[in-house]
Parts: C-alpha cells; structure tokens; sequence
C-alpha cells in the first residue's frame, strides 16, 4: 500500500466524517447544511487536485525507473505544464539521452573489439573468475582446435575429459596437448617463449582486468616460428659462410702443407718415421673431418629448392632402409619396417627427401644404440611404419631409446644443439628445412608406441603426415 493510496483514503475518510457532520443541521438549518455540504465538497475537489500534482513527480519518477529497467534509453518523457515538473522532466529526458549515447558509443566499440579480436592473428584467450574460459577469438580456435571450449578450464583437455574437434587429427591434439601445459601455468605479468611438439614457437604472455572489482585473466599467444626460423636461418647462413671461408682456407693450406712435410719421412730416422707418420696422418684426418663439417653446414644454407616429382614415396623409403639395415646390424640394432604393398605417389624432390629420411633413421638407430647401452635389458629396435590414418598418409620411425623423455622439446632443431657423443647438431636442421620446404606436418617427441614391440613401452617417434595424391 503506497503512500498516495493512503493519503487519498484519508482525505477520503475524512470528508465522509464531516459530512455525516453535516446531516444534523438538516432539521435544524436547512441551509446552514447545504452551506457547509458544499464547502465540503469544494474543499475535497482542492484535496484531491492537491495530491495529484504532489504525486505528479512521483509518477514520473517511476516511469524513468522502469524505463531504466527495460533500458528503452530512445523513449522520453511528456512535458508538463508545471515549470517545476517541466524542469524534472526536462533532466530525466537529458539522463535518458545520455544513457543512449553511451550505450551506442559502448555498442560500436564493442563491435570494433569484437572484430579485432576476430581478425587479430594473436591467438586470445579469456577466463572466468572460476578460471574457465568464457571467450575465444578466431585465431585461438584454430590454434587449439577445441571443440565448445567455453565454461571449461585448460585443464579439462590435458586429462581427456573434454574433446578437441573431431576434424582434428591426432598428431594436432598431441600438439595442443604439448601446449596446454605451459598455458596452464602462467601467472598474471608472466611472458614467456613455449614450444609445442613440432617445435613451433609461441610467444605467450599472461594479463589480467578488472571485471565487477575482481581480476579476471587473460592469455595472448603470438606464434614466432617463421619469424625466429627465419632469423635463425639468417644468422645461421651468416655464420656458416664466414666460418666455410675461414676453414676452407685454413683446410686447404695445412692440407698442402701436410703433404710437402710427409716427403721428408725418409730422411728421420727409423725410430722416428713411424711417429712422424701417424702424426702426420690424424692431422690429414683430422683436416678431413673439418672439411667434412663445413660441407654438412653448407648443405643446410645452399639448399636448392625442391624439384618436386610424381615418387613412390614406399619404394624410396624402401631404398633408404636397405641402405641403413647394414649400419644397424653392426650397431646391434633390430631395424624392423611395415610399408603398403601399392604405391604411395606423392610430389617430393627424392634426393632431398631421402637425404632427410637417412638422417632421421640414421639418428633412431644411434638413439637405440644408446638405449641398449643404458639399459641392457631392453633389446634396440627402430621400427618404421607407413600407415593409412584420419584420411593421410602417416610415417613414423620409433626407436626403443627414447632418449627425449628427459629432453624438452624447446632445443630441438636448434642448429648445433646435439645429444650425441661428437655429434654436430646439423641433421634435424637440414631434415626440418627439407620437410618445411615440402609443406609437410612433422613432429618429434616421447610418446608410448603402439607397435607389439613396444607394447606398453615408450619411445621417440618422429612422425610425418602426407597428402593423399593420386597424380
């Protein structure tokens, strides 16, 4: 019950009161009585005009509240006659404009942010204050592939009980698998440089903002692969030209100068011949080796561009194995293989393309090798596989080292980076520059095997995804 309702009725009581009043004088005063009825009736006339307009702001004010409430901010309010109300009336309708040009102006800026998060090439994404994602741009859904990632935390993903699209092949979830985990853990002000399964390279940087009074973060992740590939590669041609031209120098004046010194052999004497020569040979041999690492270096800057050709890509792969079968079994390594009876056509340029398949199978045989070494125990396999999956064509070669499990894969394909004992850190680099240039899908890391050798056993897998191509 409001306040003008009960006004009224007591206005309204009131008169009634009085009027009953009134009747006493009609047998007495006749006139009396029709006087003091009509002065009632005036006076309840000015009463209710009285509340009318008192009430008349409250009226008012109630219609600026549930216009408020509708946020109907392009309705305004009917002007009066009164120059008090006119004035009320005049500012709730000022509020009302105000209120619509905010929320236009608010309206066309969130159109603007929604399209620059739609085309920025930085993937974006925004947690709840339960730490669940609430939004996603475009570039952060292509990047993860997650399917309705909204309302879940990055976590859901790494323990299987959400799903990514079921366009996404394997090899890309285990890559947004490699991912999540340095996403998970960034705190608030914290940038850092991740690198998933295929060795691309993220810059990841963590922010926050203020939502209802309360920090609410966010995750920006920029790709830097081709940038730092690129820079990489510049800085790595660079040093490898004025290395080349320095060694070769040196390579071919102590070369000349080795082999005028060994004619003098014959004029020592016996007991000294025999030290002058093999001196004089581990420095001829040592020579040879330098020579052999600027030639390795070079191969990776004056890379030619692929040719690319109708092959079988089995029986290349087939040659290859043939020629890495007799370094294994020396190695004490079972080289065991699996390949399609048809042809498997694809355009590659095949001497490029073997080169990069000898050192990725030559590097497998090394790594079981070291395995065995460790681990006695556990015979040395490499196990290489060409197989039909999710509609491509998929080469993986697994070897029973594993030795990636304690490596993180942020060095891998970092030129001159090595695990090997007098290794030279060159092989992954000409092999990813052969498979970027052929715009082939690879990745290289610690996974469990699904061979019968390596049943319930881990391995290092790197893995190869071809185009299906009947051309």
């Amino acid at each position: 019950m409001n306040i003008e309702f009960r006004l009224r009725s007591y206005l309204l009581a009131l008169h009634l009161v009085l009027l009953v009043g009134t009747l006493i004088f009609f047998q007495q005063q006749p006139w009396l009585m029709l006087i003091l009825e009509l002065a009632l009736a005036g006076s309840f006339w000015l009463c209710w005009q009285l509340c009318q307009q008192s009430f008349q702001p409250l009226r008012y004010t109630e219609s600026f509240q549930q216009l408020l409430q509708e946020q109907s901010y392009n309705q305004r309010l009917h002007a009066h006659k009164d120059p008090q109300l006119q004035s009320l009336v005049q500012c709730y309708n000022e509020l009302l404009t105000r209120l619509q040009q905010e929320r236009l102006r608010l309206g066309e800026q969130q159109g603007l942010l929604d399209q620059l998060l739609e085309a920025s090439p930085v993937a974006i994404l925004v947690f709840d204050f339960d730490d669940k994602l609430s939004l996603l741009n475009a570039s952060a859904r292509q990047l993860l592939g997650l399917a309705d990632p909204l309302g879940k935390p990055l976590a859901a993903w790494l323990d299987g009980t959400a799903t990514f699209f079921p366009q996404s092949s394997q090899i890309e979830q285990q890559r947004v698998r490699s991912l999540l985990p340095s996403l998970q853990q960034l705190q608030p002000q914290q940038n850092t440089l991740c690198t998933d399964s295929e060795g691309r390279r993220f810059r990841c940087q963590c922010s926050q903002f203020f939502d209802r009074g309360f920090n609410r973060r966010f995750l920006l992740i920029e790709e830097l692969t081709t940038e730092l590939h690129n820079s990489e590669k510049s800085t790595f041609d660079k040093l490898v030209r004025v290395i080349a031209h320095e060694v070769n120098n040196t390579v071919a004046v102590t070369g000349s100068v080795l082999q005028s010194i060994s004619h003098y052999q014959p004029q020592l004497q016996i007991d000294d011949q025999q030290d002058f020569s093999i001196a004089i040979t581990a420095v001829q041999k040592r020579n040879h080796s330098l020579g052999q690492f600027i030639d390795r270096c070079s191969q990776v800057v004056k890379m030619p561009d692929p040719e690319l050709q109708r092959t079988d890509l089995g029986l290349l792969l087939q040659d290859v194995l043939y020629l890495c079968r007799d370094n294994a079994q020396q190695r004490g390594v079972n080289l065991q293989w699996q390949l399609p009876t048809e042809p498997v056509w694809q355009l590659l340029d095949p001497a490029l393309f073997s080169q990069a398949l000898l050192n990725i199978i030559k590097n497998a045989v090394e790594a079981a090798e070291t395995g065995m070494q460790r681990q006695p125990d556990r015979p040395a396999t490499v196990s290489v596989q060409l197989d039909w999956q999710q509609q491509r064509w998929l080469l993986s070669v697994a070897d029973s080292g594993d030795l990636l499990r304690a490596l993180g894969t942020e060095q891998l394909f970092t030129p001159f980076f090595t695990t090997k004992k007098g290794g030279q850190g060159i092989g992954l680099v000409f092999v990813r520059e052969v498979l970027q240039r052929h715009g082939l899908p690879y990745r290289l890391a610690s996974t469990e095997t699904k061979s019968d050798d390596f049943t319930a056993e881990q391995c290092s897998c790197f893995e190869i995804w071809f185009s299906n191509i009947h051309a």
